[in-house]
Protein backbone atom coordinates (compact mmCIF):
# COMPACT_ATOMS: atom_id res chain seq x y z
CA UNK A 1 0.00 0.00 0.00
CA UNK A 2 1.40 3.39 -0.92
CA UNK A 3 1.59 6.47 1.29
CA UNK A 4 -1.25 8.23 -0.50
CA UNK A 5 -3.71 5.44 0.31
CA UNK A 6 -2.58 5.34 3.94
CA UNK A 7 -3.42 9.05 4.17
CA UNK A 8 -6.87 8.26 2.75
CA UNK A 9 -7.48 5.78 5.58
CA UNK A 10 -6.23 8.26 8.17
CA UNK A 11 -8.55 10.90 6.79
CA UNK A 12 -11.49 8.48 6.91
CA UNK A 13 -10.78 7.71 10.57
CA UNK A 14 -10.58 11.42 11.43
CA UNK A 15 -13.91 12.06 9.73
CA UNK A 16 -15.54 9.16 11.54
CA UNK A 17 -14.21 10.35 14.88
CA UNK A 18 -15.65 13.78 14.05
CA UNK A 19 -19.13 12.29 13.75
CA UNK A 20 -19.41 12.28 9.95
CA UNK A 21 -20.89 9.57 7.76
CA UNK A 22 -18.13 8.20 5.53
CA UNK A 23 -18.11 5.85 2.53
CA UNK A 24 -14.93 4.09 1.39
CA UNK A 25 -14.50 3.31 -2.29
CA UNK A 26 -12.01 0.65 -3.45
CA UNK A 27 -11.13 -0.17 -7.06
CA UNK A 28 -11.47 -3.96 -7.25
CA UNK A 29 -11.27 -4.68 -10.97
CA UNK A 30 -10.42 -2.90 -14.20
CA UNK A 31 -10.85 -3.81 -17.87
CA UNK A 32 -8.98 -2.20 -20.73
CA UNK A 33 -7.11 0.99 -19.93
CA UNK A 34 -8.08 2.36 -16.51
CA UNK A 35 -6.73 5.46 -14.73
CA UNK A 36 -6.12 3.82 -11.33
CA UNK A 37 -5.09 0.22 -10.54
CA UNK A 38 -7.03 -2.21 -8.31
CA UNK A 39 -6.57 -1.32 -4.65
CA UNK A 40 -6.83 2.45 -5.20
CA UNK A 41 -8.91 4.15 -2.51
CA UNK A 42 -11.08 7.18 -1.99
CA UNK A 43 -13.38 8.26 0.83
CA UNK A 44 -16.51 10.38 0.56
CA UNK A 45 -17.82 12.40 3.49
CA UNK A 46 -21.53 13.07 3.94
CA UNK A 47 -21.06 16.74 2.99
CA UNK A 48 -19.32 15.85 -0.29
CA UNK A 49 -15.70 16.22 0.80
CA UNK A 50 -13.39 13.58 -0.68
CA UNK A 51 -9.88 12.25 -0.24
CA UNK A 52 -8.07 9.93 -2.62
CA UNK A 53 -9.10 8.90 -6.10
CA UNK A 54 -10.49 5.93 -8.01
CA UNK A 55 -10.27 7.43 -11.49
CA UNK A 56 -8.99 11.01 -11.49
CA UNK A 57 -12.07 12.03 -13.47
CA UNK A 58 -15.83 12.18 -13.55
CA UNK A 59 -16.35 8.90 -11.71
CA UNK A 60 -15.61 10.73 -8.47
CA UNK A 61 -18.20 13.40 -9.23
CA UNK A 62 -20.86 10.79 -9.93
CA UNK A 63 -20.00 8.79 -6.81
CA UNK A 64 -20.21 11.92 -4.65
CA UNK A 65 -23.62 12.72 -6.12
CA UNK A 66 -24.98 9.20 -5.68
CA UNK A 67 -23.66 8.79 -2.12
CA UNK A 68 -25.03 12.21 -1.11
CA UNK A 69 -28.39 11.31 -2.64
CA UNK A 70 -28.50 8.08 -0.65
CA UNK A 71 -28.38 5.89 -3.76
CA UNK A 72 -25.26 3.95 -2.77
CA UNK A 73 -23.79 2.25 0.30
CA UNK A 74 -26.20 3.50 2.94
CA UNK A 75 -26.35 0.39 5.09
CA UNK A 76 -24.11 -2.28 3.60
CA UNK A 77 -21.33 -2.57 1.03
CA UNK A 78 -22.13 -2.79 -2.65
CA UNK A 79 -20.28 -2.66 -5.94
CA UNK A 80 -20.82 -0.54 -9.02
CA UNK A 81 -19.26 -0.62 -12.49
CA UNK A 82 -18.40 2.37 -14.65
CA UNK A 83 -17.73 2.03 -18.36
CA UNK A 84 -19.88 -1.04 -18.98
CA UNK A 85 -21.44 0.67 -22.00
CA UNK A 86 -20.08 2.91 -24.76
CA UNK A 87 -22.26 5.73 -23.46
CA UNK A 88 -20.68 5.49 -19.99
CA UNK A 89 -17.18 5.45 -21.49
CA UNK A 90 -17.95 8.73 -23.26
CA UNK A 91 -19.77 10.21 -20.28
CA UNK A 92 -17.08 9.47 -17.70
CA UNK A 93 -14.09 10.00 -19.94
CA UNK A 94 -12.59 6.54 -19.39
CA UNK A 95 -9.63 6.07 -21.74
CA UNK A 96 -9.46 3.42 -24.45
CA UNK A 97 -12.83 1.94 -23.57
CA UNK A 98 -11.77 0.97 -20.08
CA UNK A 99 -14.12 -0.08 -17.28
CA UNK A 100 -13.74 0.20 -13.52
CA UNK A 101 -15.50 -1.74 -10.75
CA UNK A 102 -15.63 -0.03 -7.35
CA UNK A 103 -16.77 -1.46 -4.02
CA UNK A 104 -18.41 1.14 -1.80
CA UNK A 105 -18.40 0.48 1.93
CA UNK A 106 -20.17 2.53 4.62
CA UNK A 107 -17.63 2.91 7.43
CA UNK A 108 -18.33 2.68 11.14
CA UNK A 109 -16.99 1.44 14.46
CA UNK A 110 -16.77 -2.13 13.14
CA UNK A 111 -14.65 -1.14 10.13
CA UNK A 112 -11.43 -1.66 12.16
CA UNK A 113 -9.68 1.37 10.67
CA UNK A 114 -7.99 2.33 13.93
CA UNK A 115 -6.50 -1.15 14.42
CA UNK A 116 -5.55 -1.36 10.74
CA UNK A 117 -3.61 1.91 10.88
CA UNK A 118 -1.87 0.87 14.11
CA UNK A 119 -0.72 -2.38 12.54
CA UNK A 120 0.44 -0.60 9.39
CA UNK A 121 2.36 1.83 11.61
CA UNK A 122 4.10 -1.14 13.19
CA UNK A 123 5.35 -2.15 9.71
CA UNK A 124 2.97 -5.11 9.50
CA UNK A 125 1.34 -6.23 6.27
CA UNK A 126 -2.33 -6.82 6.96
CA UNK A 127 -5.11 -8.46 4.98
CA UNK A 128 -8.48 -6.78 5.50
CA UNK A 129 -11.47 -8.98 4.65
CA UNK A 130 -14.86 -7.33 4.12
CA UNK A 131 -18.02 -9.46 4.03
CA UNK A 132 -20.30 -7.83 1.46
CA UNK A 133 -23.50 -9.19 3.03
CA UNK A 134 -22.92 -8.27 6.66
CA UNK A 135 -20.36 -5.49 6.37
CA UNK A 136 -18.19 -7.26 8.97
CA UNK A 137 -14.43 -6.78 8.77
CA UNK A 138 -11.67 -9.18 9.76
CA UNK A 139 -7.97 -8.36 9.97
CA UNK A 140 -5.16 -10.89 9.75
CA UNK A 141 -1.50 -10.94 8.87
CA UNK A 142 -0.99 -10.98 5.11
CA UNK A 143 1.08 -13.80 3.68
CA UNK A 144 1.83 -13.32 -0.02
CA UNK A 145 -1.11 -13.33 -2.39
CA UNK A 146 -2.58 -10.62 -4.56
CA UNK A 147 -3.14 -7.06 -3.38
CA UNK A 148 -6.88 -7.18 -4.14
CA UNK A 149 -9.22 -10.18 -4.34
CA UNK A 150 -12.96 -9.85 -4.93
CA UNK A 151 -15.41 -12.67 -5.67
CA UNK A 152 -18.63 -10.74 -5.22
CA UNK A 153 -19.09 -11.92 -1.64
CA UNK A 154 -15.81 -11.01 0.06
CA UNK A 155 -13.36 -8.20 -0.64
CA UNK A 156 -9.81 -8.87 0.51
CA UNK A 157 -7.25 -6.08 0.40
CA UNK A 158 -3.64 -6.04 1.58
CA UNK A 159 -2.36 -3.00 3.45
CA UNK A 160 0.94 -1.95 4.94
CA UNK A 161 4.56 -1.90 3.81
CA UNK A 162 4.88 -3.69 0.53
CA UNK A 163 7.89 -2.53 -1.44
CA UNK A 164 11.40 -2.57 0.03
CA UNK A 165 14.71 -1.45 -1.44
CA UNK A 166 18.11 -2.42 -0.11
CA UNK A 167 20.95 -0.27 -1.46
CA UNK A 168 24.51 -1.49 -0.98
CA UNK A 169 26.79 1.52 -0.57
CA UNK A 170 26.32 5.01 0.80
CA UNK A 171 27.82 7.15 -1.97
CA UNK A 172 26.33 9.98 -3.99
CA UNK A 173 24.41 7.76 -6.42
CA UNK A 174 22.85 5.93 -3.47
CA UNK A 175 21.45 9.21 -2.13
CA UNK A 176 19.69 10.00 -5.40
CA UNK A 177 18.37 6.46 -5.71
CA UNK A 178 17.13 6.45 -2.11
CA UNK A 179 15.35 9.80 -2.57
CA UNK A 180 13.58 8.65 -5.73
CA UNK A 181 12.60 5.32 -4.19
CA UNK A 182 11.06 7.10 -1.20
CA UNK A 183 8.83 9.05 -3.58
CA UNK A 184 7.68 5.69 -4.99
CA UNK A 185 6.78 4.48 -1.47
CA UNK A 186 9.65 2.06 -0.99
CA UNK A 187 10.97 1.39 2.49
CA UNK A 188 14.64 2.09 1.90
CA UNK A 189 17.61 0.59 3.72
CA UNK A 190 21.17 1.62 2.88
CA UNK A 191 23.82 -0.90 3.88
CA UNK A 192 27.19 0.77 4.37
CA UNK A 193 29.78 -0.77 6.70
CA UNK A 194 32.38 1.88 5.74
CA UNK A 195 32.16 4.71 8.28
CA UNK A 196 33.56 7.30 5.86
CA UNK A 197 30.29 7.12 3.89
CA UNK A 198 27.95 7.67 6.86
CA UNK A 199 28.01 11.46 6.83
CA UNK A 200 24.81 13.15 5.66
CA UNK A 201 22.36 10.27 5.85
CA UNK A 202 20.64 11.92 8.80
CA UNK A 203 19.23 14.36 6.23
CA UNK A 204 17.07 11.47 4.96
CA UNK A 205 15.49 10.27 8.20
CA UNK A 206 13.09 7.97 6.33
CA UNK A 207 16.08 5.88 5.21
CA UNK A 208 17.44 3.18 7.52
CA UNK A 209 21.24 3.13 7.60
CA UNK A 210 22.69 -0.30 8.37
CA UNK A 211 26.35 -0.91 9.23
CA UNK A 212 26.14 -4.70 8.82
CA UNK A 213 28.14 -6.50 6.19
CA UNK A 214 26.03 -6.71 3.00
CA UNK A 215 25.45 -10.48 3.06
CA UNK A 216 24.33 -10.29 6.69
CA UNK A 217 21.91 -7.45 5.84
CA UNK A 218 20.33 -9.39 2.98
CA UNK A 219 19.80 -12.38 5.25
CA UNK A 220 18.41 -10.19 8.04
CA UNK A 221 15.91 -8.55 5.66
CA UNK A 222 14.53 -11.90 4.47
CA UNK A 223 14.06 -10.47 1.00
CA UNK A 224 10.78 -11.48 -0.64
CA UNK A 225 9.11 -10.86 -3.99
CA UNK A 226 8.41 -7.25 -2.98
CA UNK A 227 12.10 -6.51 -2.39
CA UNK A 228 14.69 -4.94 -4.68
CA UNK A 229 18.44 -5.11 -4.01
CA UNK A 230 20.85 -2.78 -5.81
CA UNK A 231 24.64 -2.94 -5.30
CA UNK A 232 26.34 0.40 -5.98
CA UNK A 233 29.77 0.35 -4.31
CA UNK A 234 31.55 -1.05 -7.39
CA UNK A 235 33.70 -2.92 -4.85
CA UNK A 236 33.47 -6.72 -5.30
CA UNK A 237 34.33 -7.25 -1.64
CA UNK A 238 31.00 -5.61 -0.75
CA UNK A 239 28.75 -5.89 -3.79
CA UNK A 240 29.38 -9.58 -4.42
CA UNK A 241 28.60 -10.46 -0.79
CA UNK A 242 25.15 -8.92 -1.16
CA UNK A 243 24.50 -10.33 -4.63
CA UNK A 244 25.39 -13.92 -3.78
CA UNK A 245 22.70 -13.90 -1.09
CA UNK A 246 20.14 -11.70 -2.87
CA UNK A 247 20.12 -13.83 -6.03
CA UNK A 248 19.07 -16.85 -3.95
CA UNK A 249 15.97 -15.01 -2.68
CA UNK A 250 12.64 -14.25 -4.41
CA UNK A 251 13.63 -10.55 -4.69
CA UNK A 252 11.91 -9.17 -7.78
CA UNK A 253 14.94 -7.08 -8.77
CA UNK A 254 18.66 -7.56 -8.14
CA UNK A 255 21.00 -5.12 -9.87
CA UNK A 256 24.65 -4.09 -9.78
CA UNK A 257 26.53 -1.03 -10.96
CA UNK A 258 29.22 -1.62 -13.55
CA UNK A 259 29.87 -1.93 -17.26
CA UNK A 260 28.74 -4.93 -19.27
CA UNK A 261 32.16 -6.66 -19.22
CA UNK A 262 32.50 -6.07 -15.46
CA UNK A 263 29.12 -7.61 -14.82
CA UNK A 264 29.94 -10.62 -16.99
CA UNK A 265 33.04 -11.17 -14.85
CA UNK A 266 30.90 -10.70 -11.74
CA UNK A 267 28.49 -13.42 -12.87
CA UNK A 268 31.41 -15.78 -13.35
CA UNK A 269 32.68 -14.98 -9.83
CA UNK A 270 29.25 -15.62 -8.34
CA UNK A 271 29.19 -19.09 -9.84
CA UNK A 272 32.16 -19.90 -7.61
CA UNK A 273 30.07 -19.14 -4.49
CA UNK A 274 27.29 -21.70 -5.01
CA UNK A 275 25.15 -19.31 -7.06
CA UNK A 276 23.55 -21.30 -9.87
CA UNK A 277 23.76 -20.21 -13.52
CA UNK A 278 20.01 -19.56 -13.46
CA UNK A 279 20.34 -17.36 -10.37
CA UNK A 280 23.31 -15.46 -11.80
CA UNK A 281 21.31 -14.78 -14.97
CA UNK A 282 18.78 -12.87 -12.86
CA UNK A 283 21.33 -10.14 -12.18
CA UNK A 284 20.54 -6.82 -13.85
CA UNK A 285 23.93 -5.49 -14.81
CA UNK A 286 24.57 -2.94 -16.17
CA UNK A 287 21.94 -1.75 -13.77
CA UNK A 288 19.01 0.31 -15.04
CA UNK A 289 17.53 1.04 -18.45
CA UNK A 290 19.74 2.34 -21.24
CA UNK A 291 18.47 5.94 -21.17
CA UNK A 292 21.83 7.51 -22.00
CA UNK A 293 22.23 8.92 -18.50
CA UNK A 294 25.67 9.99 -17.31
CA UNK A 295 25.14 11.90 -14.05
CA UNK A 296 24.25 10.26 -10.71
CA UNK A 297 20.62 11.48 -10.74
CA UNK A 298 20.18 10.33 -14.35
CA UNK A 299 21.57 6.89 -13.51
CA UNK A 300 19.34 6.70 -10.42
CA UNK A 301 16.36 7.54 -12.64
CA UNK A 302 17.27 4.70 -15.00
CA UNK A 303 17.42 2.26 -12.08
CA UNK A 304 14.02 3.15 -10.61
CA UNK A 305 12.58 3.09 -14.14
CA UNK A 306 13.77 -0.48 -14.65
CA UNK A 307 12.58 -1.53 -11.19
CA UNK A 308 9.14 -0.06 -11.97
CA UNK A 309 8.97 -1.71 -15.40
CA UNK A 310 9.80 -5.14 -13.98
CA UNK A 311 7.40 -4.76 -11.06
CA UNK A 312 4.61 -3.77 -13.45
CA UNK A 313 5.37 -6.56 -15.91
CA UNK A 314 6.36 -4.29 -18.79
CA UNK A 315 7.97 -5.74 -21.91
CA UNK A 316 11.70 -5.01 -21.70
CA UNK A 317 12.75 -6.93 -24.78
CA UNK A 318 13.47 -3.72 -26.71
CA UNK A 319 16.51 -1.51 -26.98
CA UNK A 320 16.10 0.29 -23.65
CA UNK A 321 17.08 -2.89 -21.81
CA UNK A 322 19.73 -4.05 -24.27
CA UNK A 323 23.26 -3.06 -23.29
CA UNK A 324 24.97 -5.29 -25.87
CA UNK A 325 27.35 -3.38 -28.09
CA UNK A 326 26.58 -0.10 -26.30
CA UNK A 327 29.52 2.19 -25.68
CA UNK A 328 27.45 4.10 -23.15
CA UNK A 329 27.38 1.00 -20.96
CA UNK A 330 30.86 1.98 -19.85
CA UNK A 331 29.37 5.08 -18.30
CA UNK A 332 27.81 2.80 -15.69
CA UNK A 333 31.25 1.64 -14.51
Amino acid sequence: MNGIDIEVLRTALQWLQGGNRVVLGTVVRTWGSAPRPPGSLMVIRDDGQVAGSVSGGCIEDDLIRRVAAGELALRRPESTIYGSTADEVRRFGLPCGGSVQVVLEPLGEDSALDELLQRIGAAERVQRSLDMDSGMVRLQRAVGGEQVQFDGHTLRTVHGPRLRLLIIGGGQLSRYLASMALMLDYRVTVCEPRTEYHEGWSELPQVTLSTRMPDDEVLAMRADDSTAVVALTHDPKLDDLALMEALRTPAFYVGALGSRPNNERRRQRLLEFDVSAEQAARLHGPVGLRLGGLTPPEIALSIVAEMTAIRRGADLSGSLADWSGSASACSMA
